[in-house]
């Protein structure tokens, strides 16, 4: 009423019944075309992105990657291939681990051009670091225990660092680093590592495990069961499962000081790769409450990564998605196969890669 009676005042014609029929016409259709608008910039906000690739080499499939800065970034792969770039992916230098030629290489973790640990999957299992920008590779930790899968690595910035792999025995496979990565010791613990049957993680793209605080780490499962392990709890996830080539993926967390944090979590069925039945959720209260994307990632994804506070990419075998709004609503940017997407732990870069040696950056404003 308040806004009849001000258009009231500058337009005679409404002290008729008609007159507050077309003022009222009018509003709806200002409200309209005001949300239209909207959702166009938004469009246009997202659209404005895309990807440029880099790269393609033949044969070698990548699922790590390490994106030290927006100048180096590393890559790992089938082959027993490692390749690095230090002008922000213009120029590659590609290697072939000597002795390590059919290992398949699924992540990575670098810290500098010169310094980087590769992790070789299955029996035996193998952590390798170079520290002369790749031309060769020290072994630092191998086990050949029945079994073994390796899924992913991560870092902290004081030198700790933890590798996680499919239970055996019914516990995850875990291992812990304090000294970047050149000694390794198991760790074992029936409290925090118990799993269930047929649960599992996928080794997809090396963000199953996420750095939370200064000493902890996020894990999310997958299989015939999938879930989150926090605080040395584990929470059950909203997300497709119940065979073994579903469930959870991936995960990206934000921290906004001084309590909130944002996670959110990918995954669906690597056999049904566009579907998009329960293939994400997210939470801002530590997975106390997961809510479903109102327009969902289109198709199953491997990666998930937050760029800033509230934009994402996710990517996976049937394409790429971005979310603006912190994976509330996801838009299709590209149909092409990545398994792998990074931003910049010191820049604001972010890189892709994934089958047939195909590395890409995407452009964003």
């Amino acid at each position: 009423m308040k806004l009849l009676y001000s258009l009231e005042n500058l337009m005679p014609f409404t002290n008729s019944l008609s007159g507050y029929c077309i003022i009222e016409n009018y509003y709806i259709a200002l409200m309209r075309f005001t949300i239209v608008l909207l959702l166009l910039l938004t469009v246009h906000g997202l659209s404005a992105q895309s990807i440029t690739m880099l790269v393609e080499k033949a044969n070698i499939s990548i699922r790590g990657m390490s994106v030290v800065n927006d100048n180096v970034i590393w890559v790992s792969g089938t082959n027993g291939s490692v390749a690095k770039s230090i002008d922000g992916g213009k120029n590659w230098s590609w290697f072939r681990v000597k002795g390590f030629e059919k290992n398949d290489f699924r992540d990575i973790e670098a810290f500098d051009e010169k310094t980087a640990v590769i992790m070789s999957v299955d029996a035996p299992a193998f952590l390798l670091k170079t520290f002369n920008g790749g031309e060769s590779w020290k072994i630092v930790y191998t086990d050949s225990v029945k079994g073994i899968f390796l899924d992913a690595m991560e870092f902290w910035d004081n030198g700790n660092g933890i590798v996680v792999g499919d239970p055996l025995n019914g516990l995850l496979y875990i291992a812990r680093t304090d000294d970047f990565g050149n000694s390794w010791e198991r760790y074992l613990s029936k409290k925090m590592t118990s799993a269930a049957k047929g649960e599992a993680m996928f080794a997809s793209s090396g963000t199953n495990i996420r750095r939370f605080s200064s000493r902890e780490a996020i894990v999310v499962t997958g299989g015939m069961k999938s879930r989150l392990l926090i605080h040395e709890k584990w929470m059950d996830l909203p997300i497709v499962h119940g065979s073994e080539t579903t469930g959870a993926n991936s995960m990206a967390i934000w921290n906004v000081p001084p309590k909130k944090v944002n996670i959110v979590v990918v995954g669906g069925d690597f056999k049904n790769d566009t579907s998009t039945y329960m293939n994400c959720v997210w939470s801002n209260d530590l997975g106390k409450h997961w809510n479903s994307p109102l327009v969902p990632p289109h198709g199953y994804r491997s990666c998930v990564e937050f760029i800033n506070a509230d934009r994402l990419i996710t990517c996976g075998t049937s394409g790429v998605d971005i979310s603006a709004d912190g994976g509330k609503h996801w838009q299709l940017i590209s149909s092409e196969s990545f398994h792998v997407c990074k931003r910049a732990i010191d820049g604001k870069a972010v890189f892709l890669a994934g089958a047939n040696g195909r590395i890409a950056r995407l452009e964003w404003q």
